[in-house]
């Protein structure tokens, strides 16, 4: 391992962080922790401290430590939109739980109000909004991941996530205690700033008849299994869908369903995807995203956009070793 290399993967964190973070959250603060167990793709180094927040003070305390002692910080969801790099991540790495996975759903007159935490699952919020008649929770049906990321990104179908956003509380380092902002929304990303942390959404529907909401729903949700493979390690969607294009189509036209690096592969079923089909690191699906984008610009013209997120430290095969 190279000098450069063995600095990147040197933890930020002295002492007084680890009594700190340990304060904070007791057992619940983790160090040199591994971090492929948490990400869908099965696949990431180290973490300098894994700290699991389950309440918002506890969370405003970590937030406020971490701008006093210029740690960086990242919250890792569902792991179902990211890629880590082999090297791990310096700082610390947040993992929202307790009363940042509630969810309430209720009617109000004509309308279904839902209130759920950033960490709570997407497939609960779906289910529990469909229950009550929610029209068009069938569009976010599906989706893997947590309310935080979803709304972060803006997930979607043919209606996305900010089509039903009421009310969206954050904390950030600069301001860790809650509070409200305002949102912009755009085709898979927001305005969110980068160091808010996404504490809790209010969702609103039109209510219509439950039955019919869960039928559309479970229809959707066929549909989805019967084309993306759900049964290996994986990170959804790679690449944004071009304006008037499918990334999928692209990559599969330019012939690039099936090629493999290392343990990441080209899904056979769904062009954009990449499953890690045994053993796989993040060299391997970085270098298979790069191949990837490289080939539809060559046949096509097209530069496709990531819509997974690349974060920590990457290193060369041969340097980890």
């Amino acid at each position: 391992m190279s000098l450069t290399t063995a600095q990147a993967c040197a933890s930020l964190l002295n002492d007084g962080d680890r009594d700190a973070l340990r304060a904070i959250a007791g057992a619940r603060a983790r160090f040199d922790e591994p971090l492929a167990p948490y990400t869908s793709w099965k696949i990431g180094g180290p973490a300098d401290a894994f700290v699991t927040v389950e309440r918002e003070s506890e969370l405003a305390a970590l937030l406020a430590h971490c701008f006093c002692r210029r740690l960086p910080w990242f919250v890792l969801g569902s792991g179902s939109n990211v890629l880590v790099g082999d090297g791990g991540m310096r700082g610390v790495v947040v993992r929202l739980a307790g009363e940042f996975a509630e969810i309430r759903a209720r009617v109000e007159g004509d309308r279904v109000i839902v209130e759920a935490g950033a960490s709570a699952g997407m497939a609960a919020l779906t289910a529990k909004a469909a229950s009550l008649g929610a029209i068009g929770i069938g569009s976010l049906a599906g989706i893997p991941g947590t309310v935080g990321g979803s709304l972060r990104m803006n997930a979607g179908t043919d209606r996305e996530m900010g089509d039903f956003v009421r009310e969206v509380w954050v904390q950030s380092s600069t301001k860790p205690e809650p509070h409200a902002i305002a949102v912009q929304y755009y085709y898979r990303h927001t305005t969110l700033a980068r160091d808010a942390v996404v504490a809790r959404v209010t969702l609103e529907f039109e209510r219509g008849d439950a039955k019919v909401v869960r039928e559309e729903m479970q229809a959707r949700l066929v549909r989805r299994k019967g084309t993306q493979p759900i049964a290996l390690p994986n990170a959804g969607s790679c690449f944004r869908n071009p304006e008037g294009d499918k990334a999928a189509r692209l990559i599969e036209a330019a012939g690039a369903k099936g090629w493999r690096v290392g343990g990441a592969e080209v899904s056979p079923l769904h062009a954009n995807f990449i499953n890690n089909v045994g053993g796989a690191t993040a060299a391997d699906v970085a270098s298979l995203l790069a191949r990837v984008r490289r080939v539809v610009f060559d046949r096509f013209g097209v530069e496709l956009q990531l819509e997974v997120h690349l974060v920590g430290v990457f290193v060369d095969e041969a340097q980890s070793r």
